[in-house]
């Protein structure tokens, strides 16, 4: 038999798995929506890890004041093997019940809303994901809160790594993030002019790449950029081998973790906005079990179940367009 909805009087909030431009936005956004609608929030620190210790205080409109141009999450976020058992989702549901906790909004990515759907599904919590991940791959959404400000922190280093390869006529091998996905690769190769990229999703053919390098450096062209997704492959031991192939030095730059800090650019935040609000209104209207996102300017909302798979990038495409602008 369906669930009888229930009234919402109390909803809790919490950012899980990696952190992302904008998150502190859309918690903002939450938290001032629901207050606005008579509804009061919890924030829950540190994920779901925080949610099965206890870790929670009653927010109120002035808690989240001057957070919306700052990178992070006032709530900190982790991440929690123990709640990916039974045993340990049992522990964050009484929790749960006893901070009188109705319906949650949970701020990340794929993990995460694996996370919220089985609260959603197997314990009757109702619950609503906001896509939160600079990697931009979660089903349901476009555009994901932090990918935007990911793509132009990592430019802006390339932008200046460019200069020096092009002055001392150097190959640079950049790492950037994207374990299982290459959606900022892609976007920092083509916005930054480089010469090649390496992504998860797609097979690379090394002595294809030094061959390439080297008819360019016959023909004059002194200095490459050539940007890894980490997930596709060590950025030191590409250089290493390019090194060894060609005969040409090769600098390495792990751009790591800068990736996912810093302001978040107005597209973040506008979409942060939109996405928070919406699912505080998503729950007063009855409806949980869905993660919201944005198709082209409309709000769109799919199941979590749905939400919880990896999208797929047209990489192939990508790939060629960068390929012919080299």
């Amino acid at each position: 038999m369906p669930r009888v909805a229930r009234p919402i009087n109390r909803i809790g909030v919490l950012t899980s798995g990696g952190d992302s431009p904008g998150m502190n936005a859309a918690i903002r956004s939450v938290v001032r929506t629901a207050i606005f609608r008579g509804v009061e929030v919890m924030g829950i620190f540190r994920g779901y890890a925080g949610l099965i210790e206890g870790e929670l205080q009653l927010l109120d409109h002035r808690s989240v004041s001057n957070i919306i141009n700052r990178g992070g999450t006032i709530l900190r976020t982790a991440r929690c093997e123990e709640f990916k058992t039974r045993d340990g989702q049992r522990k964050a549901v009484e929790i749960i019940k006893k901070y009188c906790i109705d319906a949650l909004v949970v701020i990340g990515g794929d993990g995460s809303y694996r996370g919220a759907h089985a609260l959603d599904s197997y314990w009757g919590i109702p619950t609503i994901g906001v896509p939160g991940t600079i990697d931009n791959d979660v089903r349901g959404t476009t555009k994901t809160i932090g990918c935007d400000t990911a793509v132009h922190t990592a430019l802006e280093a390339i932008d200046k790594i460019r200069d020096t390869a092009t002055s001392l006529e150097r190959i640079f091998v950049v790492e950037v993030m994207g374990r299982s996905s290459g959606f900022i690769a892609m976007n920092v190769a083509l916005g930054g002019g480089a010469e090649e990229c390496l992504i998860p999703e797609r097979k690379f053919s090394l002595a294809h790449m030094c061959k390439d390098i080297e008819d360019g450096n016959k023909k004059g062209k002194a200095s490459w950029i050539i940007i890894v997704a980490e997930g596709a492959a060590s950025a030191q031991v590409i250089a290493d081998k390019i090194t060894k192939i060609t005969k040409l030095e090769t600098r390495v730059t792990v751009l790591g973790h800068i990736q996912r800090g810093g302001i978040p650019t107005a597209p973040d935040r506008i979409l942060a906005i939109r996405l928070g609000s919406a699912a505080v209104d998503l729950l007063l209207k009855g409806r949980h079990g869905k993660a919201v996102g944005i198709i082209g300017d409309k709000l769109n909302v799919v199941d979590l179940k749905f939400a919880c798979q990896k999208r797929k990038l047209d990489v192939n495409a990508f790939y060629k367009l960068i390929r012919i602008v080299t």
